[in-house]
């Protein structure tokens, strides 16, 4: 029988993965204009926000209780759905510079730092949660 959380955690899935979809597709874009690189910032955010509340749904439903994205994170790294725990803090920790997108610097810092390496580790635990499916 499917628990009420195991259920939960499998529909905000469905959601991750769309959300993740259209981060794929501004990745993918060879030389984005600067509207185009805000957009990839903007489909970053809601990716990362049901990417941490896809595994908070994840680990409640294997009886794994935390509150806070930085909980959940350090739980998703020590029950391995995430490579590397670092990244994903810092993910976490920048995630202010994200919403001052309005400053040229912030906004190529934000650019380059999910361009080169946020993408991959979220492209990682897609996989890792399609296998829980």
């Amino acid at each position: 029988m499917t628990s009420e959380s195991d259920i939960r955690w499998k529909q905000r899935f469905q959601n991750f993965e769309k959300a993740f979809h259209n981060l794929k597709e501004a990745v993918a874009l060879e030389n984005p204009s600067n509207v185009e690189k805000a957009g990839l910032i903007q489909f970053y955010e809601f990716t990362f926000e049901l990417a941490w509340k896809t595994m908070k749904d994840f680990l409640e439903s294997r009886n794994v209780e935390c509150k806070f994205p930085r909980d959940v994170i350090k739980e998703a790294f020590s029950y391995q759905l995430v490579q590397d725990g670092d990244v994903w803090m810092d993910m976490l920790e920048k995630r202010n510079l994200m919403a001052h997108t309005y400053d040229e610097k912030n906004s190529e810092l934000a650019f380059h730092l999910i361009h080169d390496s946020y993408y991959r580790s979220i492209e990682e635990l897609i996989i890792k949660l399609k296998a829980e499916l």
